[in-house]
């Protein structure tokens, strides 16, 4: 069977030490429902069983699915689900997640879990390095750190724990780090302003333009603009992925009092038009596979 768990495998944790002094870097305790994403062969399940009230671990792939069934078939407090994670509904009571997620769905499982009614109040999540470039911005990244800025205002998420790529098997040709995402207890924008702000980022970075001047030159006067500038401190020559979220969200907070409807309209759809785009792209992409 370890024959056939190593073929549909990604890349598995080694050491059930360093298992154990990760999730010590967690603040899982004996009270916790936790989700885990994409278990394999179980040795953080194990860990993760030890500790909390109980553990639902949701693995796609058959074969682990049977698995894990059997080696875990006396753990009361284990549950094995068979399934797709990005279909599976999320619990209505308190939850927190710990995952070595599939690296190729990084992007729609963040998603998922940011944009759920009811969030996890932290995740632990195995990611690429350039992956936690992208949804934490500055300082790992700039040029894709509008995905981080989407998220700021209701999550913190900084890295916790960075591996040594001998650290898994196989190998991978990537660096890969442990991020901690966790709710904030008070969001930095109201619930009726949540789809303004993130139209507001999207169009801001995806005007095409040079400059944040160029790139905002609709919606603010250029009057606007250079005394924005001087409060937020940043040249408005400057490019728009320069900007970090204290002079983006000084932007936004001006945009919502010192800018009339006509101009707001401009942005509205933004974020959708830009996932409808990379719909189509992963579907043209899928068909040339």
């Amino acid at each position: 069977m370890e024959k056939q768990i190593i073929k549909y495998s990604q890349n598995f944790l080694r050491s059930r030490k360093l298992v154990k002094m990760i999730l010590d870097k967690s603040n899982i305790g004996e009270a916790d429902l936790v989700l885990e994403i994409g278990p394999g062969k179980g040795i953080i399940t194990e860990e993760i069983e030890k500790r909390c009230r109980k553990i639902i671990a949701i693995e796609k792939d058959r074969k682990l699915y049977e698995f894990l069934k059997k080696k875990f078939e006396d753990k009361e407090k284990v549950k094995i689900v068979l399934g797709d994670f990005l279909d599976y509904h999320l619990p209505k009571e308190q939850y927190k997640i710990f995952s070595n997620i599939p690296f190729n769905l990084t992007a729609d499982i963040i998603s998922k879990i940011t944009s759920a009614k009811n969030c996890p109040e932290d995740a632990y999540l195995i990611l690429q390095r350039e992956a936690v470039k992208k949804f934490i911005g500055f300082p790992y990244s700039k040029k894709t750190q509008m995905y981080a800025l989407l998220l700021k205002p209701w999550f913190n998420i900084k890295v916790i724990y960075s591996f040594k790529r001998t650290d898994f098997e196989p190998v991978p040709q990537v660096n890969i780090a442990l991020i901690h995402i966790s709710k904030r207890k008070k969001p930095l924008i109201e619930k009726d302003h949540k789809k303004l702000y993130q139209d507001f980022i999207v169009y801001g970075f995806n005007q095409w333009k040079s400059t944040i001047k160029k790139a905002l030159e609709k919606i603010f006067t250029y009057k606007q603009l250079k005394k924005l500038s001087g409060n937020f401190e940043f040249n408005f020559l400057t490019k728009p992925t320069e900007l970090n979220f204290e002079q983006w969200m000084g932007l936004f907070s001006y945009f919502l009092i010192g800018v009339d409807k006509n101009k707001r309209l401009l942005i509205h759809g933004s974020q959708e038009h830009l996932k409808e785009q990379q719909r189509k792209l992963q579907k043209i992409h899928r068909t040339k596979l």
